[in-house]
């Protein structure tokens, strides 16, 4: 069912000189899937399925493959590509839950809105901003009093059950016959905002649907635009429609899927791409969130998964689209030298945008506008640091490194107090299988110095509290 809810929110947007095709800032669209393993783009190295729509993009933009997102799990990585600082700065170290979980892990309730918010940024260079999908930066289960994600800068939203505002509740139908059940997750008794319910297979369409009409009221007020695009049916609970039900076992629903949000997703890119204005003047961006759901999605050639800091919770795919912006000779290339990360990208595009950050905004990120665009193959020129989410210390029975850092082709990870090294060197070894701690005691003891430091300097979590005895 497509929604026609943002007319009245989107008369309120400030139009804007009309701009010659050179003068114009070019359009944004961060596509940021929840839950989607390294391996799970066809174009990453997918067999069993097929995204022909995200491959598309691949094949007439870039592929990256040493992109990194700066948590292995939902609100703080969300956290990350929103502001450009480490997600720890704002005390989220893991998913945002009811109020005394939030509290017991020594974590924030919601995003505080004095962040430096890229859509903010944007709109006061004069952008329409709007977000369509998961929000999970605070509105969820019993926080019912978070800010609205129209006070961070955006002029239109519409999300599901991890956000305030008009929202898309989803039913659960397994297609056998019997009533769908409802997944909210207590958010039909939040209030604040006006809630629709529609199938979980159809919740990317609706969100679609509201982008592309986003798209064009902006285009008639002749303002450029930032818009998130954030899926979250990629996530459990995996409900396809009836067709791509598979065998029904988990990593076939999954992948039903995801081939469904593929062919979603198609639709707002042939909007794009068959208007002639948007497809010389719009940069898509495409990533996931964190690694993917143990014996869901695919890490590829990686180890670890979803909340593990090892390659495959942490790295993710990223695609850059963009015909009238990026390099053409880089058209259907692939950067595998460039080590950046998801908070990069705030910085990035403010650059590419023409537009700058707050007065004393300091980010963590570093401005790479000539590696998105193909014109260069940089890296952040200092190492990326992370910090597992502090109710994960163990899977399985083993207990998982707390701190990662990775600088040039080392990758070590390690415990709180610095114990427990591993180190790994990914050009010979990027599936992390075995440890050279010992054979490099200089690397490790520069880079031990390093995670330790940028630990203490984060406001801390209650990680230690959830170690195992």
């Amino acid at each position: 069912m497509k929604l026609h809810l943002l007319v009245l929110l989107l008369l309120c947007f400030t139009t804007t000189t009309h701009l010659s095709a050179a003068e114009r800032p070019p359009n944004v669209v961060l596509v940021f899937i929840d839950d989607m393993g390294w391996g799970d783009f066809s174009s990453f190295g997918n067999q069993a399925a097929t995204t022909e729509h995200c491959d598309r993009l691949a094949k007439e933009g870039l592929r990256f493959t040493q992109f990194y997102v700066n948590s292995p799990i939902c609100s703080p990585s969300r956290t990350a590509i929103s502001t450009g600082q480490y997600p720890q700065r704002w005390k989220i170290s893991s998913y945002l839950a009811h109020r005394k979980l939030n509290e017991r892990r020594g974590m924030a309730q919601w995003l505080d809105p004095a962040a430096p918010m890229l859509a903010e940024m944007l709109h006061d260079a004069g952008y329409a901003t709007g977000h369509f999908g998961k929000w999970h930066m605070g509105g969820q289960r019993d926080v019912g009093e978070a800010p609205l994600i129209t006070e961070y800068g955006f002029d239109a939203s519409l999300t599901n059950f991890e956000g305030l505002g008009d929202r898309v509740l989803a039913e659960l139908d397994a297609y056998d016959g019997k009533k769908p059940r409802l997944h909210t997750l207590g958010s039909d008794k939040l209030g604040r905002g006006k809630v629709t319910w529609e199938k979980r297979d159809k919740i990317t369409e609706t969100f679609v649907d509201a982008t592309i009409d986003f798209i064009r009221q902006a285009q008639a007020n002749d303002q450029p635009f930032y818009v998130n695009v954030w899926p979250d049916d990629v996530h459990s609970p995996f409900f396809p429609p009836k067709a791509r039900r598979g065998d029904q076992t988990k990593r076939e629903l999954y992948l039903g899927v995801l081939e469904t949000m593929d062919e979603q997703l198609g639709v707002l890119f042939d909007f794009i791409r068959q208007d002639e204005q948007l497809k010389s003047n719009t940069l898509i961006l495409m990533c996931s969130d964190n690694g993917p759901e143990l014996g869901a999605g695919s890490a590829g050639p990686y180890r670890g998964h979803k909340t593990t800091l090892y390659e495959g919770g942490i790295r993710s795919p990223l695609i850059v689209w963009g015909p009238g912006l990026i390099d053409a000779n880089k058209t259907g290339t692939t950067n595998s030298k460039s080590v950046f990360a998801a908070f990069d990208l705030v910085p990035s595009l403010l650059s590419i945008c023409g537009a700058s950050a707050k007065e004393g905004t300091q980010f963590d990120g570093e401005a790479l506008p000539g590696v998105l665009l193909g014109q260069a193959d940089k890296s952040h020129s200092t190492p990326l640091c992370f910090r597992r989410p502090p109710d994960r210390p163990e899977l399985q029975g083993k207990q998982l490194p707390d701190l990662a850092v990775r600088g040039g082709q080392w990758k070590l990870l390690c415990s709180y107090d610095g114990s427990d090294v591993e180190l790994y060197d990914l050009n010979e070894d990027e599936g992390e299988t075995t440890n050279v701690a010992d054979k490099h005691p200089d690397v490790v003891a520069s880079l031990q110095e390093t995670i330790l430091s940028w630990h203490q300097s984060m406001p801390a979590d209650n990680g230690q509290d959830w170690e195992p005895n």
